[in-house]
């Protein structure tokens, strides 16, 4: 392939390019607090978003890694909370175990609920999926609305995720729905400040499955 500029590509190999930059990522990332089983989520979320300063803000309950490993492993549903995230998260893996991956928030049913109560769909969608996905991982990368209304239900003991990724993106809500995640005591994966979205939350989701299948 013949590139008509001055500047020419290392390689054009996909897998070398993934592999290149997950060494520039390691080289200047340097000295970090994640622990060996947290650093691979980090590392594919900042490769996701060439921002090393959301890497760095991510937090992690401490049992986090393996309770989305056993999910995955298991086979429980994966709830993600706009199409986004749905499309990017890679199924084969998640299927080879059983999974699946389902969004709400387009749902006739919830769309009518959600304006008969004049409240968000992501509200609604939550309240249906928890129903429907019990022990299963909730991926929010959109609605700081979705977080706050699923960290309701956990305080209330009616929902029971077993694992919570919420890194939704904004100025309205965004950060303080993660500063109330990081309080509970359940596992969750999530960072700090306004920073994130549905491309993070892939990157993390996928970071996940991979290491459940490489430890199969």
């Amino acid at each position: 392939m013949e590139f008509h500029t001055e500047f020419k590509p290392l390689t054009v190999q996909p897998q070398e390019i993934e592999g290149k930059s997950f060494e520039i990522i390691t080289e200047e990332i340097g000295e970090h607090p994640f622990t060996e089983d947290q650093y691979p989520v980090v590392q594919r979320v900042i490769h996701a978003s060439a921002d090393f300063e959301l890497g760095r803000s991510m937090l992690f309950h401490p049992n986090a890694i393996k309770a989305g490993i056993q999910a995955i492993r298991e086979g429980r549903k994966l709830v993600a909370d706009v199409q986004m995230v749905q499309v990017g998260i890679s199924k084969p893996r998640l299927e080879k175990f059983g999974g699946s991956v389902h969004v709400y928030i387009s749902d006739p049913d919830v769309m009518e609920e959600a304006k008969r109560l004049n409240t968000t769909r992501a509200i609604v969608a939550t309240r249906k999926a928890i129903r429907e996905a019990d022990g299963g991982i909730f991926a929010i990368g959109n609605a700081p609305t979705a977080l706050l209304e699923l960290i309701r239900l956990v305080k209330e003991g009616i929902a029971k995720p077993g694992l919570i990724i919420g890194m939704p993106v904004g100025f309205v809500s965004a950060a303080e729905s993660k500063e109330e995640l990081a309080k509970l005591d359940i596992p969750f994966i999530t960072n700090v400040g306004r920073k994130g979205g549905s491309t993070v939350v892939v990157a993390a989701v996928n970071a996940l499955s991979i290491m459940a299948e490489n430890r199969g």
